[in-house]
């Protein structure tokens, strides 16, 4: 049965602190199918394509290295860094390399910033062709954890993704920063899909696991899955149970329902 929308854990919040083996071998056991993570080059890539392929998992994506897309002085690093992340990506044949944008920076005008993001990431594209990785930015809240982030409504990003003009790059819609951004998440990115590679869920308020908090994950899951998405569903947050496998387990049971499995 082809899976239409997959859960994906970032082992880098779920499982902080743990060793990539065994918190590869958690996922296993929670029944979910893949995982992420934030950054590749601080990890042994021959130890975790080890772990991987023992537990039966796949990469849904990694992130690009933390350099600025604002900031036309880091435009070569940010290039270089990207190059470097393609091949990492290729290497673990993971699709979505997931990029945050850099600070506001103060000094410069929004629209110049924004200029220079939109043409930052068309050389992005450049780097990307011929590959099977699509890079995402994520707009993140700065209410509560990103204070001084330039990109914080989904609504910009979609509008900076249209002026790119690419299929290379597209948006991460992150359920959990969107819903302290701007709210009205299902209208948001049920509108915008078309420019969605990537979704992100975390409970809220707390950042803990999806079944705490304000926000209806299965309905919202339930929403994604009447769309034309198919893609990764990135379970990112920081859970409270000291063994986090249940909640996992549980999330898991919802795809499975959307995906015709067991009930």
């Amino acid at each position: 049965m082809i899976q239409k929308i997959r859960p994906s854990v970032c082992i880098d919040s779920v499982f902080e602190g743990v060793a990539l083996p065994e918190a590869c071998r958690k996922v296993a056991e929670a029944q979910l199918p893949a995982i992420e993570f934030w950054s590749w080059w601080d990890k042994d890539l021959s130890e975790l394509e080890d772990s991987v392929a023992e537990n039966g998992l796949t990469i849904s994506g990694c992130c690009t290295k933390f350099v600025s897309l604002v900031d036309p002085g880091l435009r070569e690093s940010y290039l270089e860094g990207l190059a470097e992340s393609r091949e990492a990506a290729e290497r673990l044949q993971a699709p979505i390399l997931i990029s945050q944008v850099g600070d506001f920076r103060e000094g410069a005008s929004r629209e110049e910033q924004r200029e220079c993001l939109i043409e930052g990431l068309r050389e992005a594209a450049a780097v990307l062709e011929g590959s099977d990785q699509t890079l995402v930015i994520e707009p993140l809240n700065e209410r509560i954890d990103h204070a001084g982030y330039f990109l914080i409504r989904s609504d910009e990003a979609f509008e900076i993704v249209r002026q790119v003009g690419s299929e290379k790059i597209q948006v991460v819609f992150d359920i959990y920063h969107q819903q302290i951004s701007e709210g009205d998440v299902i209208r948001k990115f049920t509108e915008n899909i078309d420019q969605i590679a990537h979704f992100h869920a975390a409970g809220n308020p707390g950042r803990h696991e999806l079944q705490s908090g304000e926000l209806h994950y299965p309905n919202i899951f339930s929403a994604i899955a009447d769309t034309t998405y198919e893609g990764f569903v990135g379970l990112e947050y920081w859970p409270v149970d000291p063994d986090p496998v249940g909640a996992l387990r549980e999330a898991g049971s919802w795809f499975a329902k959307l995906n015709g499995g067991e009930k």
